[in-house]
């Protein structure tokens, strides 16, 4: 925006003369402008622009001048790209850009780790599959982390736990609950998340949650460096 339009704007709420003063500008340039009609191009602008702010508002605010540009010539209306990023500045108008992808998981590329599932969610009877994750929750206070276990046979939620760390200790919180609240008889495998615990299959029974949970532990402690680290800019301000 000119300094002169800025002037004809705010002048219903400052002088005329203060205004001047402060953009330095010449009241009689000013003067000498206000009676001046608008050129074509300026006219022709202003339609413009209304027209991209219009394109701008139905993409709600997502788009950029390439697209709005684009979007334009669809229509019919043959205008420069550089112009309609000049109105678009103009007129305080921006595209969003994506987040960019933050990887969230460090694992050591070097520790091989045996796929027991090979890919196979279908099991034949509860318990005999779990799979799990761990879900980044934002509060005020921080990240919250969420961790869950999950029966692949009735798609129900057997364990949870949460934390504000991403420590061993989160995960074989969940697995504790499970293993207390469902007693898996047999052979059960376990598909957490890859660089928590690794992918394990042990043999449990009712009341053995605290040996199947050492043994994940020590499954663990063989892979040290496996680790999540969620990265800094996560990290609410």
């Amino acid at each position: 925006m000119s300094r002169y339009r800025f002037i004809e704007v705010e002048k219903v709420n400052h002088a005329t003369r203060t205004l001047c003063r402060v953009l330095q500008v010449s009241r009689a340039a000013y003067y000498h402008w206000a009676i001046q009609p608008l050129s074509a191009r300026a006219r022709t602008d202003l339609a413009l622009t209304e027209r991209i702010a219009a394109i701008h508002a139905r993409s709600r605010q997502t788009y950029g001048a390439p697209r709005v540009h684009a979007e334009l010539q669809v229509c019919g209306a043959r205008h420069g790209r550089k112009r309609v990023a000049r109105l678009m500045r103009s007129a305080s108008l921006a595209g969003r850009v994506p987040r960019r992808y933050r990887h969230t998981t460090v694992a050591d590329p070097l520790t091989e780790i045996p796929d027991l599932v090979q890919r196979d969610f279908t099991p034949t009877h509860p318990d005999q599959l779990w799979v799990g994750d761990i879900t980044y929750i934002r509060t005020w206070e921080g990240w919250l982390y969420l961790a869950t276990l999950l029966d692949c046979y009735s798609r129900r939620v057997v364990g949870w736990a949460m934390a504000d760390h991403l420590r061993t200790e989160l995960p074989l919180r969940a697995l504790h609950m499970a293993l207390a609240r469902r007693h898996p008889a047999g052979r059960l495998r376990i598909r957490p998340r890859r660089c928590v615990l690794g992918l394990t299959e042990v043999s449990v029974k009712a009341g053995q949650a605290q040996a199947a949970g050492d043994l994940l532990r020590l499954r663990r402690l063989r892979h040290p460096s496996q680790h999540l680290a969620p990265s800094l800019p996560r990290r609410p301000g």
